[in-house]
């Protein structure tokens, strides 16, 4: 996992800010890194970047 203060999170533009299901994400030099934005001191997630193109792949094709 990336140290926090240089991760760039980057929220989910289905993320309408009333406390819905918020996801963040940021790219780093070990994948992609997962979060929950309404827990941002919470667990985080990372990928692989193949991992996350797949994910991302599988979520198109729904």
């Amino acid at each position: 996992m990336m140290p926090s203060s240089s991760i760039v999170w980057h929220r989910s533009s289905y993320s309408n800010g009333m406390g819905g299901e918020c996801l963040e994400v940021a790219a780093g030099h070990e994948g992609v890194t997962v979060r929950d934005s309404k827990s941002t001191f919470g667990p985080q997630l990372t990928l692989s970047t193949a991992a996350w193109r797949g994910f991302i792949q599988t979520l198109a094709r729904q």
